[in-house]
């Protein structure tokens, strides 16, 4: 009898798998295709960023080769993008999909990015915890596990291919180089409290993605180093000692909010600990965030902010940081205490690699031109991306506000003096409009300002 049940239980089991219905490619691609499971993974890619210590030019390289590969296998299913192969420096047009197989390319772009996120970055056991659920999500949707085959096969296709391509970036050629400290007067020497060494000091050998050269948008001379009263040096100089006895509360609420320190060092007695939080190039990604979850932006929308956001990210890293070691400028800190007052202490902590160009400056505007691109300009947005660092909320009226703010921010911590910040705000513009140019990722023509 119970064996008779059973056998019944089957038959009307499968009658019922037989009679629903399978979902078509487009609806199936149509549920794949929300930016949220994009979202969570970047999201994924800072958490691990952030643990692992990452200095902010090197995340910028873990984004941008996570966030290329996630666009190159996202393009064959969205016809009005087109690969960036033959665009950027170096890299070649992946091999297309097979014909005549079912894809559902938004999960080829999520598995290509995590992919390669995972090769980029340390700590496998993030991915590993988070991949377990995530891919069910896709099983969920009614995706054929044949679909599911093809696709993550081809999002490691495309994976495999953008690993081979950054391992010809120089990167690991650069390892070890450290700085020799001259201590010429008006150079950069360690500052406290942990006196660390100078932060890649060979960045510039890094390869370019869309930058003629690395002096392509070179910003002209720092003032020169004086210790004349009279000087644009020394005022610059004694501009910041003013600002940092006298900061008002709002200038202290906008640099911290912008402070964007992965390894801020204490120092409380005898005890020396460390305090972990988003680079620069992390918080303009999350800035991208916000604003796709405000607008609604598709799935498609969403990774292109992405990758073009990358590319801005690390040519500004490369350029400013080909800048810093040219000029090899003092931070404020070392002048202020050596001539000015031994006492003062900047309000951020200074980071440790000279200071002209600012790095945030030039970064932040060339972000804010990008996602100008992507979303349009005078968008306004809340960003609470660092809250839970404890760094508070702000809103903006727009992508250039925030850079502007992120760029005065420096001089309001201490840690830049304004020249440093208005020359690499002026630079970065140039940089973004120029990624805008070079990485077009629209087949569509686009009107880009022509950069000067």
């Amino acid at each position: 009898m119970r064996k008779s049940f059973l056998a019944a239980v089957g038959v009307i089991f499968l009658l019922m798998s037989a009679c629903k219905p399978k979902l078509n490619p487009e609806e199936y691609n149509a549920k794949a295709a929300d930016p949220e499971l994009y979202h969570k993974s970047v999201e994924l890619l800072t958490e691990v960023i952030i643990h692992d210590i990452f200095k902010p030019p090197v995340a910028s390289r873990i984004y941008v080769y996570a966030n290329l590969a996630g666009y190159e296998a996202m393009v064959p299913g969205f016809p009005a993008y087109q690969s960036l192969g033959g665009k950027l420096k170096g890299f070649t047009t992946p091999k297309a999909p097979e014909p005549g197989k079912e894809y559902c390319f938004p999960l080829a772009g999520t598995r290509a990015f995590l992919k390669v996120a995972r090769n980029l970055t340390f700590s496998a056991s993030f991915f590993d915890e988070y991949e377990k659920e995530f891919y069910k999500k896709y099983e969920a949707m009614g995706i054929p596990e044949e679909v599911i085959e093809n696709s993550m096969a081809y999002g490691d296709s495309i994976a495999a291919h953008v690993i081979r391509y950054s391992t010809k970036d120089s990167y690991k050629q650069t390892r070890g180089i450290r700085f020799t400290v001259t201590n010429k007067p008006g150079t950069w020497v360690p500052t406290p409290p942990a006196y660390a060494d100078a932060c890649e000091p060979q960045w510039n050998k890094i390869r370019l993605f869309t930058l003629d050269t690395v002096t392509q948008f070179m910003p002209p001379r720092p003032p020169m180093w004086s210790t004349d009263k009279t000087s644009l040096f020394w005022q610059e100089t004694r501009e910041v000692y003013e600002i940092g006895k006298n900061l008002t509360e709002e200038q202290k609420r906008i640099a911290w909010f912008w402070d964007d320190n992965p390894f801020v060092m204490n120092v409380v007695g005898h005890v020396m600990f460390a305090n972990k939080k988003m680079t620069p190039g992390g918080h303009w990604l999350a800035i991208h965030e916000t604003v796709c979850r405000k607008t609604k932006a598709s799935f498609a929308t969403s990774v292109e902010g992405y990758v073009l956001g990358s590319i801005a990210l690390m040519d500004g890293f490369i350029s400013c940081w080909d800048e810093k070691y040219r000029s090899t400028k003092v931070r404020p800190e070392t002048v202020i205490n050596s001539d000015i007052d031994p006492k003062w202490q900047p309000f951020l902590q200074t980071p440790p690699f000279p200071e002209y160009t600012s790095g945030h400056s030039t970064i932040s505007a060339a972000a804010a031109e990008v996602l100008t691109f992507v979303h349009g300009d005078n968008v306004a947005f809340t960003d609470s991306t660092e809250f839970k660092h404890g760094h508070g909320v702000m809103s903006f009226k727009s992508f250039r506000e925030a850079a502007l703010m992120a760029s005065i921010s420096r001089v309001y911590g201490g840690i830049h003096y304004r020249s440093g910040c208005d020359e690499g705000n002026r630079c970065g513009i140039k940089i973004g409009k120029h990624v805008l140019s070079v990485a077009m990722t629209r087949k569509e023509p686009k009107i880009i300002t022509q950069v000067h």
